[in-house]
C-alpha cells in the first residue's frame, strides 16, 4: 500500500472566540481558504494536482453552512476542479479528515489531499446549532430517558470519577498557560495581520487565581440526578471558546518525492470509537487502547502526546490510566491555553505535534481526541 505522509501543516494564531477577538471579524471561509493558500504556496505546489479537500466543522450554520470547505476551496483561489468536502466529528471533526485523507493515500484513491478545519466560535457558538431545536428526537430520548447532558457535566463526572481535586485541574490548567507561554510556535502558525500568536494565553495565570472562579456548569436538577459531582470545572479549567483554521498537505510518499518535497511525518494507525454519551468525553480511553493494539505500539514508545485538553479532567484521566511520563503529554500547552476552536482543532493538535516532535528528535506521537455525545479519534505519526 502507498505510505501517507505529511509534507507540512500550518495554523492560524488562536484568537478569542467572542465580540472584539482578534480574528472574529474575519469570514469563516476566508480565514480557512487563506490558511490553504499559504500552505500550497509555501510547498510551490499546483493546486490543480490535488484530488480532494477534507474539513472539518463542528457549527456547520450560517457562514459555516453549505459545505464550507468547498467555499475555502474557491476562496483559496484553487481551480474549480479542486473539491472539497466537510466532516462533522464533533471537536474530532479535522482529526477525522486527516484519518480519511491518509486512509485515501493508502488505498490508492488520492494522491494529494488536504486535510484541515475551521472554526469561529465567535459566531457560530457551540449550541448555535440546536438552538430551539430537538437534536435528539424521540428514539434517542427514548433510549435515554434521564436526558443527556453538555459536556461540562461529562467533565463533571469524570473529575468525580477519577477523584480529581479542585487543586489538581487548576494546578493543571496552570501549567497550560505556562507551556504554552513558554513555546515558540512561528514555525506552525501564519501571521493574520497584527495577531502573530495566540490570543488565548495567559502566561501570567496562577493556580490561586484559578481557585476564585466559581464552578460554570452548576445546575441544580442536575446535582440532585448526580449527587457523585462535586462542582469543579470552570472557566479557567476548560478550553476557551476560540477562532481557528488549520490545514495539514498530505501524500503519497512516492508523489511528494517525485514533487521535490520532503516527507516530515508519516502516518502509522488510526482508530474510531463510540463512548457512553452520559460519560461522553471517556471515549480517550478505549481509543487509546484499539490504537495501541492495531500499532503494537506501548505507551512508552511516544516521544510526544497530544490529549486534547477540552476540560482539564479529560488528560488527567487519560494520564491516570496510561501512565505516560506526564512531561511528554501536551508538552506545549494544549487547549486551555492555545484555545479550541472545535473544527480546527484536530489538524491544529496535528501540526503541533509535528513541529514538536521535530524540535526534540523524537520518533512517534499519539494524538488522542474526546468528541461530542460520546466519541473519540487516535492518531499515531512517525517522524521522518
Amino acid at each position: 500500500m502507498p505510505t501517507a505522509v505529511i509534507v507540512d501543516a500550518l495554523r492560524t494564531p488562536s484568537g478569542k472566540g467572542k465580540a472584539g477577538g482578534a480574528l472574529a471579524h474575519w469570514h469563516p471561509v476566508d480565514l480557512l481558504g487563506t490558511v490553504l493558500r499559504e500552505l500550497v504556496a509555501r510547498n510551490d505546489l499546483d493546486p490543480a494536482l490535488i484530488d480532494d479537500v477534507i474539513g472539518g466543522c463542528l457549527s456547520q450554520v450560517g457562514e459555516q453552512a453549505v459545505n464550507i470547505t468547498r467555499n475555502a476551496v474557491l476562496a483559496a483561489g484553487f481551480p474549480v476542479t479542486v473539491p472539497g468536502t466537510t466532516v462533522d466529528r464533533q471537536c474530532g471533526s479535522s482529526q477525522q479528515a486527516a484519518a480519511f485523507a491518509a486512509q485515501g493515500v493508502a488505498a490508492g484513491a488520492y494522491d494529494i489531499v488536504i486535510a484541515c478545519g475551521v472554526e469561529l466560535m465567535s459566531k457560530s457558538p457551540i449550541n448555535v446549532a440546536t438552538l430551539g431545536q430537538d437534536q435528539w428526537g424521540p428514539l434517542v430520548r427514548s433510549r435515554y430517558p434521564e436526558g443527556l447532558v453538555g459536556q461540562g457535566i461529562s467533565a463533571e463526572l469524570i473529575a468525580s470519577r477519577w477523584k480529581l481535586s479542585r487543586e489538581a485541574l487548576d494546578t493543571f490548567a496552570e501549567r497550560s498557560h505556562r507551556l504554552a507561554g513558554a513555546s515558540d510556535f512561528t514555525s506552525e502558525i501564519l501571521p493574520f495581520g497584527d495577531l502573530t500568536t495566540d490570543e488565548t494565553i495567559r502566561p501570567g495565570t496562577t493556580v490561586a487565581a484559578l481557585g476564585e472562579l466559581k464552578p460554570a456548569f452548576h445546575d441544580d436538577a442536575l446535582a440532585e440526578r448526580f449527587p457523585e459531582i462535586h462542582w469543579k470545572i470552570t472557566a479557567g479549567n476548560s478550553s476557551p471558546y476560540t477562532d481557528g483554521a488549520s490545514a495539514v498537505l498530505i501524500m503519497s510518499e512516492e508523489r511528494a518525492l517525485e514533487l521535490g518535497l520532503t516527507p516530515r511525518a508519516r502516518f502509522v494507525s488510526s482508530a474510531v470509537v463510540g463512548s457512553d454519551p452520559i460519560e461522553m468525553l471517556t471515549g480517550i480511553l478505549p481509543a487509546t487502547r484499539k490504537i495501541l493494539d492495531r500499532s503494537g505500539l506501548g505507551i512508552d514508545d511516544f516521544d510526544s502526546v497530544e490529549i486534547n485538553e477540552a476540560f482539564a479532567s479529560v488528560p488527567l484521566a487519560w494520564q491516570h490510566e496510561f501512565g505516560a511520563d506526564p512531561d511528554l503529554v501536551n508538552p506545549r500547552g494544549g487547549a486551555i491555553a492555545l484555545g479550541h476552536a472545535l473544527g480546527s482543532s484536530g489538524t491544529r493538535l496535528l501540526t503541533t505535534m509535528v513541529n514538536q516532535l521535530e524540535r526534540t528528535g523524537g520518533r512517534y506521537g499519539l494524538q488522542v481526541m474526546c468528541e461530542g455525545a460520546g466519541m473519540a479519534n487516535a492518531t499515531i505519526i512517525e517522524r521522518l
